[in-house]
């Protein structure tokens, strides 16, 4: 069956008219179905294990692509919806969502604001390289916070005074959430998930990287949505230590994804958390082995503090015997390559070693 005719009959079950008709007037901003790759070099440098599959959503198409596209073509229906006229979003200062928001905001003739948080002993590489040069490129309004130990997450309040400031101006603000991660923009991943099964292979699992829990949530639904296919595992890893607070809300997202179309989540969502490092952002030597074996054998980027991470996990799993050589495993490329130039210095002296 087609991407189509697997959710066409779901959304008529919606509802709501306006939640109904979000996915005809999506806006049109990714290049789907994103391709559907084997990794036979990089299993061949394993030794065997699984047969190993990537699903490029790091080629999305906008702006050097990734997963929050997928999302951002629901929310940006809903904002114009709503008759909004600035997209004010929040995120880490090399945020991938931050990047896709400027330039779908770009793409639909919007201003863009976007809040983000840098820690103190940031490099001038992270404050001005990768996804924040980009972000300027595209246009929009950069405006960078100190975290600090008693505010780790500055960029919430200063959205706040900032979506309350363009009210006062006249304007029409949209506040997208970190990550986009919302039950709205889950839908953008219960079609990511409706492509992987018109594609025909029944996977074993999902592996992936959870950073604000809606691509995992957007999984779940879909999972749950399309009960006629196989039930993979939706193995998702978290890249901060916050593992317990991503699962919780990635149930949370993905049952009031479910409760559009009159469903309910059968199991909670679980995060892997042993690949996280110390905190968000923090180079791992899993991340550092995996970009390099991507790289290597593939040509595929991954990046430091998401796919990296992610992909470690991945490994991990092949070689502790996780997986029988007769399966089928996805790697879910939720893009990111922008941070690998943020943090181009720890890179480079990791990979001339």
């Amino acid at each position: 069956m087609t991407v189509d005719e697997l959710l066409d009959p779901l959304f008529l079950e919606v509802t709501d008219p306006a939640l109904r008709d979000l996915r005809t007037l999506r806006e049109d901003l990714a290049v789907t179905p994103t391709p559907l790759q084997p990794l036979d070099r990089l299993r061949d440098h394993l030794g065997g294990g699984p047969r190993l599959w990537v699903k490029r959503d790091d080629l999305t198409g906008l702006a050097l692509g990734g997963n929050k596209t997928r999302k951002l073509e629901y929310l940006l229906a809903d904002a114009r919806a709503q008759r909004a006229d600035v997209l004010v979003t929040v995120g880490a200062g090399q945020s991938n969502h931050a990047r896709q928001t400027a330039a779908a905001a770009a793409r639909a003739g919007l201003e863009a604001v976007l809040v983000l948080r840098v820690p103190q002993d940031a490099t001038p590489e992270y404050r001005t390289s990768g996804n924040i040069l980009l972000d300027r490129a595209l246009g929009a309004e950069v405006v960078l916070v100190e975290e600090s130990a008693d505010d780790p997450h500055p960029e919430l309040a200063a959205a706040d005074a900032v979506v309350a400031q363009l009210r006062a101006d006249g304007l029409r603000p949209y506040l997208i959430p970190t990550g986009g991660s919302t039950a709205i923009g889950a839908l953008g991943y219960v079609e990511s998930y409706a492509e992987i099964v018109a594609a025909g292979t029944a996977f074993t699992e999902i592996v992936f990287a959870n950073g604000s829990a809606g691509t995992q949530a957007g999984l779940l639904a879909g999972r749950e949505l399309l009960a006629d296919s196989d039930r993979p595992r939706i193995h998702g890893v978290a890249v901060s230590p916050e593992a317990d607070e991503l699962a919780a809300a990635a149930t949370a997202i993905a049952t009031e994804t479910l409760a559009f179309f009159g469903r309910e989540l059968s199991e909670p969502a679980v995060v892997d958390d042993e690949h996280a490092g110390p905190a968000y952002g923090a180079l791992t030597s899993g991340a550092i082995e995996a970009i390099r074996l991507f790289g290597r054998t593939e040509g595929i980027l991954l990046d430091p503090v998401y796919t990296g991470k992610a992909a470690a996990a991945l490994l991990h799993r092949i070689r502790s015997g996780a997986y029988t050589g007769d399966e089928d495993v996805l790697f879910l490329h939720t893009g990111g390559a922008p941070a690998l130039f943020a943090h181009a210095p720890a890179l480079t002296a990791a990979f001339t070693a």
